[in-house]
């Protein structure tokens, strides 16, 4: 690549990074006036809170088989302009199912082009996965942070939550613009005797293990993101200070999204490292369990520590691949499969909160799910490539 076109590229990985966590979050903040302002019911509002979930599942699952057929730059692409025409549509429409329906092509959009980043990485800078990784980890807690912290103050001051949520089309608009002459020079993970497609990466122990660990550490986020801005009213916080503690949550990752990647890819055995960052969660849900209040602030840094364990999956995705068609069908088989995982968390947790009616019995659930994620965590982290172990399942059948 010439030096225009790897500056070209890396712009787009940012920007399209930047645009990945909007479309799913940014209706929480103003989830009430959204409601009121289309005659929402509490069941289709709770519809629309689980629509990231099956668009990562679904959408998520056919991205890799997209990119080999149109290219990688185009179907990136067009996922952008899905994300743009869902965000924008969904602003000047009145009834709720015109609502959800561009949510949903909002979403997957996000879904497909969030699968086909490590692709890309692998596809271009092969030898700099954790640096570039690195980047547009970093660049993605951005637009987390950003749209959770910022989509309420744009709404009163332009005095409507559609202004709010409108304001994430533009940036995806801009994000489009590099794409746009990444298309003229597409690629596709190229094809090989031995590609991996999705169903392959089911015969495989690592391709479960990563799903595993994907989901099990989504189920922690989502959870977090979901209930713990309650959480902390019920301690005592208001709804302002709530959020402002889960934007510290999200905004910790954000430093350590830079950082992360890049030494777990340098480093032969991670396995020590992706357990220290994980050691972080149950510090945290201790510190909640002993006094919600008053260590609110500790256990916000904690979690948000624990939870930039995010940016590691995504490095490993390319780090246990060897070749782009691999890392493609690794990605989706690996989000795919873990957003399911993910979906029973938060309606889980809410409803063992109903059940008990409080915060201790639901943290303890989330201490004991540390167990599994610590194990598959340590497998995922282990030197090994989906393709090899395909290969291994091929010879002991024949």
């Amino acid at each position: 690549m010439t030096r225009r076109t790897t500056a070209l590229l890396l712009l787009g990985l940012v920007l399209l990074s930047l645009n990945l966590r909007p479309a799913a979050v940014s209706v929480g903040p103003v989830l009430d006036e959204v409601r009121a302002g289309l005659g929402m019911s509490t069941a289709t509002a709770g519809l629309l809170t689980s629509l990231p979930v099956l668009a990562f599942a679904g959408f998520g699952a056919v991205a890799p088989a997209l990119a080999r057929r149109a290219g990688i730059h185009r179907v990136t692409l067009a996922a952008l302009v899905a994300v743009v025409a869902g965000l924008a549509g969904r602003v000047l429409v009145d009834d709720s199912a015109s609502f959800l329906l561009l949510s949903m092509l909002a979403l997957a959009g996000m879904a497909a082009a969030n699968v086909l980043l490590p692709s890309l990485v692998k596809l271009h800078f092969p030898d700099r996965i954790g640096s570039v990784t690195a980047t547009y980890t970093t660049a993605l807690a951005i637009g987390l942070t950003a749209s959770l912290v910022l989509t309420v103050p744009i709404s009163e001051a332009a005095g409507s939550w559609r202004a709010g949520l409108g304001a994430w089309a533009v940036l995806a608009l801009v994000a489009a613009l590099p794409w746009l002459g990444l298309i003229a020079h597409d690629r596709t993970p190229e094809p090989t005797p031995h590609t991996v497609r999705f169903l392959d990466v089911a015969r495989t122990r690592l391709g479960w293990a990563m799903a595993s660990f994907f989901g099990l550490q989504s189920i922690h986020a989502y959870v977090v993101f979901g209930w713990f801005p309650t959480l902390w009213r019920d301690a005592g916080y208001s709804p302002t200070a709530a959020g402002l503690l889960v934007g510290v949550v999200a905004a910790v990752s954000i430093p350590l999204s830079l950082w992360l990647p890049r030494l777990v890819a340098s480093t032969p055995r991670p396995g020590r490292l992706v357990l220290a960052v994980l050691a972080s969660y149950p510090a945290g849900y201790l510190a909640l369990l002993l006094a919600p209040h008053d260590l609110a602030i500790p256990a916000a840094l904690l979690i948000g520590t624990g939870a930039s364990i995010f940016p590691v999956v995504l490095t490993l995705i390319g780090l246990r691949s060897r070749t782009p068609a691999g890392t493609a069908a690794l990605s989706g088989f690996t989000q795919s499969v873990g957003y399911l995982i993910a979906g029973v968390g938060p309606f889980g947790f809410g409803l063992v909160h109903d059940l008990t009616d409080g915060w201790t019995v639901p943290l303890l659930v989330l201490l004991a799910l540390l167990a599994p994620l610590a194990a598959v965590a340590a497998y995922a982290a282990r030197p090994a490539h989906v393709e090899d172990q395909l290969r291994h399942v091929e010879v002991a059948a024949q």
